[in-house]
């Protein structure tokens, strides 16, 4: 139950309020002497550490043949944790637009409520490609915002596009899945 994907999203999980506080404590780094920017460079370590595991615990999940019921719980879980924790800390500093973080949350919030429709109902659909550059176009927008590069707000709008575009597929699909089903 406990494999190396198990605890690499186990990880991200623990990961997350550690860069959550990171974010919102910028005077614990200038309190000791560092200059501000040390923040930055903290959170952005951390979430960079945190999205790489992403990858290896799938890639990992799957050339070991390592999937677990646990696994399909955690990994999403992670991802959303997170993702949320830096699109909060940076709304909550001013860093980021809060209706593409409203957007984004009431979005995952909705396709999570469709999951476990389909779970009860006994349909699964399977992530796409959308999905997947939703996700990599969410963290692309993180890592801009967090490091204050410009460009930041346009890459969560583009981020924020995306993860709209991504939920429209993933609701079309589940209601292809439904109908097949039910002939």
């Amino acid at each position: 139950m406990f494999n190396l994907p198990n605890i690499l999203a186990s990880l991200r999980i623990l990961i997350a309020p550690l860069m959550f506080w990171i974010i919102l404590n910028p005077e614990f780094f200038t309190d000791n002497g560092y200059h501000v920017t040390w923040n930055y460079y903290f959170a952005s370590l951390f979430f960079v550490l945190a999205s790489v595991t992403d990858f290896f615990d799938g890639y990992i999940a799957r050339e070991w043949n390592q999937s677990t019921m646990l696994g399909a719980i955690l990994d999403p879980l992670a991802d959303k944790m997170l993702t949320l924790a830096a699109f909060l800390g940076l709304m909550m500093i001013g860093e980021a637009s809060a209706w593409a973080i409203y957007i984004i949350i009431v979005r995952e919030l909705f396709i999570t409520g469709i999951r476990t429709l389909g779970v009860s109902e006994g349909i699964s659909v399977k992530a796409s490609w959308a999905g997947k550059i939703k996700t990599v176009s969410q963290m692309i927008a993180i890592g801009f915002l967090l490091m204050h590069w410009p460009f930041g707000n346009e890459m969560l709008w583009i981020a924020t596009a995306l993860t709209v575009y991504s939920g429209l597929e993933y609701l079309w699909g589940f209601k292809e899945a439904l109908l097949k089903e039910s002939k």
